[in-house]
């Protein structure tokens, strides 16, 4: 559910603003005279999504290099970890 607060609650409300985004994860909306200004969310739930937006990343990388044929047999993978990281892999 959508918290909308007005922009006056940061000054005179903020503990309960940061209370309510850590404790449930939830963003808070920031009015300035009527109209959406801002977005407050917790600092974990920044780092979940900012985490989110990295993997996002890296699979659309990894699909367009497929997609150029630039892959390699999972034999070849593993071998090249076992080389790596001194380890068997099964």
């Amino acid at each position: 559910m959508a918290i909308i607060r007005p922009s006056s609650d940061l000054r005179n409300k903020y503990n309960e603003i940061s209370e309510f985004c850590n404790k449930y994860n939830e963003p808070v909306f920031i009015t300035k005279n009527g109209t959406g200004d801002l977005v407050i969310i917790s600092n974990a739930e920044y780092e979940r999504l900012c985490g989110k937006m990295e993997l996002h990343r890296m699979l659309d990388e990894a699909l367009a290099e497929v997609k150029k044929g630039n892959t390699k047999s999972a034999a070849e993978s593993f071998a090249n970890l076992e080389k790596q990281f001194g380890i068997e892999v099964k």
